[in-house]
């Protein structure tokens, strides 16, 4: 929580913590002293509305200096003669006078050079987004910097830009006729579906209104665009816009977390499969009619993620991906009509069927070549200048949802880490991306159920990332973005080439910058886990902010503008930040020691204080006292310090001249590291000293483990420290002191939460839990938590879960208070806004977020404490542990 203390005695051996400010009354931020050190000036909302306050040392009164009714008070800092304090108010700098008692804005003009920024025209070859192959695989569209652009497909080349505003335009798709590109389009607030006629450049609009109409999908026949609205619906459109009507009421995702992926149309142009969340927040999948019948679920899993639906070419089955998080996605197999495997005996038999067909004859090489499938037809195509193309009839597809629950099947994905699937069109194979070993990769598998080769088959073999998967209409060749570029790739051969595309757009700060302000503000209207915008009129506020949009001279200013809009919300996990440069960092390597600061200072010598355990220097032998003089023959001075030598040796061999004490100079050899794998090294010394405390002060009865974040790293890092030692203890120390957070919260709760309940003896050996022997994580130990003001997010549902399930005693200082789940997404100036999405409660209800988790046993460290060697907080989970222990004998 936001208070301000006072601590007395900081020359001497135990300091004197006061309570200083509101102390709960409200959030105090921003201390300054006054230059004779009597008052402290500070920051307060204790009255619901952020001044200025003073309170004189020794007293407990506070004086209320300004009385602001609106607006916020940012960044104090007061003169050093103590004659005012200026502050950032309302988008202004304002000055209050301490003699006086007033407050007034301080008028500025600027001077010198203009910050604006100016338009320039850009050529991008990469970080396009959806890409789309036309039916008649002569054409591909693709979005860039929120315009939607067409290219050939054989030769690349300057793409044609089909959208030219500073609107973001997304989800392109080709009609049938491969002549027109329907698009869905945020101008506003609003998104609404378009039509563009590519070669007559005309244009015209499906939906209208203020609403959110987003991720489309066309019929096969083309009559017919289905979509999402507003978060809540799933509606259809003719595809002149003449008719549209809602098929279904859903619970499916805004933008810009919805997306196309979300919705599929049967081949027969009648039904419409999507999924959404169904009661208790589940991800399934749901089918609705055409003809506005009741919508039916035909999926019943218990996975928060469900996506990339996929109906059959065939139209007797739907494929879709499932998963719970940290868990590996599965592709589960829906078949919509009561189905008995087949049999290998079945293709015997069929050969001496009623209708058996002739053997068909190739094309000639002129036309494309035929598919696989003999039930296709050939039919003329006007989109290939009369060329004739194969055909599937299509089927009429029939749904038997009596008994669907019980027809759904996991196909066999050998533990790869599935992402988005798509069924070829001639329904024998299915495409997905995947990662193995750390890369995303493209598979393909058989959907042919008497194939003898089950086995998956990799596609790709680049380590780029690859989306926008799909195949081409003859189902030979796989199209793709990898890195933001377009790849094709035959299957058969898995050869692989470019489509080497350009496009060129011109970028003006000033056109766009309405857009990405609307983006913003539309994106956390919408998704922020408060409806009521916690308590903010939104839309004022945003009217408010607009003349200060429209003032801003560079993209840091509206941010700037953006960051204070969003502080009006008072909510955690949210913010905005500049995009990415990709500029070229050379980085700074380390060798794993620290050395003498007043050394350094008063003669530039480098005389090691500390070597990092396991870090380079300690494995090759240097030791504190050592005094390091060169590097790579280069000797270290006042003008060559040692970091300048070891800039851009990250993973290079590096020559130390080490001296120790008085014996003649020697060179040493070790690989240099970077700072994140010293910072990494640096944080595993720091456990075990805590781990040789914790058994040190406990008289070897108790272990400690800690976990650094919330992340899937960290409870990997859990289970190994959770070794034999630990567990060989009478009880653990568990600490998420600044704890970041993440999302294995409940994962990590499990290990501590799990008591046993059976014992396996086998023969000649020692007696162990069965939960262990059967391969679940497990202490079953008492423990102790321990907690601070900086354990954040889900630490803190950690912190709640371990009370919540009465697991043992929290000890420490109470939580951060930031507890809500949150999403980055990018603006169309690159922009990355971080929306707190989900609302988080404990069991009975009441919101955590701004509400910090509380401890059993409050210790404050000391300032200093850290310096000494001694952890207070630590000492007192360790006495609160032992006393509900059992004596050793």
């Amino acid at each position: 929580e936001s208070e301000i203390w006072l601590v007395k005695g900081l020359d001497g051996d135990t300091p004197k913590y006061e309570p200083f400010g509101a102390q709960g009354g409200g959030k105090d931020a921003w201390p300054m002293w006054s230059p004779d050190g009597k008052t402290v000036y500070y920051m307060s909302d204790r009255n619901g509305q952020e001044n200025l306050y003073a309170q004189t040392v020794g007293q407990s009164t506070t004086r209320m200096l300004t009385k602001f009714s609106d607006g916020r008070v940012l960044w104090p800092q007061i003169a050093y003669d103590g004659s005012a304090i200026v502050f950032e108010r309302n988008y202004g700098i304002w000055k209050y006078d301490i003699k006086s008692g007033t407050s007034s804005a301080v008028n500025i003009t600027l001077r010198g050079l203009s910050a604006d920024v100016a338009a320039e025209r850009q050529i991008a070859t990469q970080g396009f987004s959806a890409l789309a192959l036309s039916p008649d695989a002569r054409k591909a569209t693709f979005t860039a910097r929120g315009d939607v652009y067409v290219v050939g497909t054989r030769d690349g080349g300057d793409a044609a830009r089909l959208t030219a505003t500073v609107n973001v335009d997304a989800d392109p798709l080709w009609f049938p006729d491969s002549r027109r590109v329907l698009y869905a389009t945020m101008r506003g607030t609003s998104w609404n579906l378009m039509v563009s006629d590519v070669a007559a450049r005309t244009e015209k609009a499906l939906t209208t209104g203020v609403a959110r109409n987003y991720g489309p999908r066309i019929s096969p026949d083309g009559k017919w665009v289905a979509y999402q609205r507003d978060g809540n619906e799933v509606r259809v459109v003719s595809s002149e816009g003449l008719e549209d009507r809602r098929v279904a009421l859903a619970d499916v995702s805004e933008p810009p977390f919805g997306g196309a992926g979300t919705i599929v149309w049967s081949p027969d142009s009648r039904y419409i499969a999507y999924s959404a969340r169904s009661p208790g927040g589940w991800g399934n999948v749901f089918v609705a009619a055409l003809d506005g019948t009741a919508p039916h679920q035909v999926s019943f899993g218990a996975d928060g993620n469900v996506g990339g639906v996929q109906w059959s070419p065939d139209g007797k089955y739907l494929l879709y991906r499932s998963s719970q998080r940290t868990e590996t996605p599965r592709i589960i197999r829906i078949d919509l009509v009561p189905h008995t495997p087949r049999f290998r005996e079945d293709q015997f038999r069929d050969l001496f069927g009623p209708n058996v067909l002739p053997p068909t004859v190739a094309p000639p090489a002129t036309t494309p070549t035929a598919p696989r499938d003999t039930t296709r037809t050939a039919t003329p195509d006007s989109a290939r200048g009369g060329a004739a193309t194969l055909r599937a009839a299509k089927p009429n597809v029939t749904i038997v949802y009596d008994g669907i629950r019980q027809r759904s099947s996991v196909l066999n994905t050998q533990g790869l880490e599935v992402g988005a699937l798509t069924i070829s069109p001639d329904g024998r194979t299915l495409a997905f991306t995947a990662v193995a070993g750390g890369q995303q990769q493209i598979y393909t598998m058989t959907l042919d159920e008497l194939a003898r080769d089950q086995q998956l088959r990799p596609i790709t073999t680049t380590p780029g990332g690859k989306n926008s998967v799909q195949w081409s209409p003859d189902s030979r060749e796989l199209w793709y973005l990898e890195g933001g570029r377009i790849s094709v790739t035959v299957v058969d051969s898995r050869i692989t080439r470019s489509v080497a595309a350009t496009a060129e757009t011109d970028v003006s700060f000033e056109a766009e910058k309405r857009a990405v302000f609307d983006q913003a503000r539309s994106y956390l209207a919408n998704n922020l886990f408060d409806a009521s915008m916690r308590g903010v009129d939104w839309t004022a506020l945003a009217s408010r902010v607009s003349p200060f949009v429209e003032g801003s001279r560079n993209p840091d200013d509206l941010r700037r503008v953006i960051s204070l809009m969003i502080g009006e919300l008072n909510a955690s996990h949210s913010g905005i930040s500049g995009a990415t440069t990709g500029g070229v960092v050379v980085p700074m390597a380390r060798v794993g020691v620290r050395v003498d600061r007043a050394m350094l200072e008063r003669s530039a010598r480098y005389r090691v204080s500390e070597v990092i355990a396991q870090g380079p220097a300690a494995v090759a032998g240097i030791v504190v006292g050592d005094v390091i003089s060169a590097v790579d023959g280069v000797p270290l001075s006042a003008n060559q310090p040692l970091d300048s030598l070891l800039l851009g040796k990250v993973g290079k061999r590096v020559v130390l001249t080490v001296a120790t004490g008085t014996a003649l100079p020697r060179d040493i050899a070790l690989p240099a590291i970077a700072l994140g794998a010293e910072k990494q090294l640096l944080y595993r010394q720091w456990v075990e000293e805590r781990r040789a405390y914790v058994a040190k002060i406990s008289n070897g009865r108790l272990g400690y483990v800690h976990m650094f974040d919330m992340g899937q790293g960290s409870l990997d890092q859990l289970y190994l420290d959770l070794d034999a030692e630990n567990q060989a203890r009478d009880g653990v120390v568990v600490d998420v002191r600044n704890n970041n957070g993440g999302f294995v919260n409940a994962y990590a709760i499990d290990v501590l939460t799990r008591r046993s309940y059976l014992l396996f003896t086998q023969r000649g050996s020692t007696v162990t839990p069965a939960r262990g022997s059967l391969g679940q994580r497990t202490l079953e130990k008492p423990t102790v938590l321990v907690v601070n003001q900086h354990t954040l997010s889900d630490g803190e549902d950690f912190t709640e879960g371990y009370r919540a399930n009465g697991l043992g005693k929290v000890v420490g200082e109470a939580t951060a208070g930031w507890i809500v789940f949150t999403s980055n997404v990018n603006l169309l100036d690159g922009s990355s806004l971080r929306i707190p999405f989900t609302r988080v409660t404990d069991a009975k209800g009441q919101d955590m977020e701004l509400k910090p988790r509380a401890v059993d046993v409050p210790v404050v460290r000391p300032v200093g404490e850290s310096y000494s060697g001694k952890d207070s907080q630590l000492d007192a989970a360790v006495a609160s542990l032992l006393v509900g222990l059992p004596k050793r004998n």
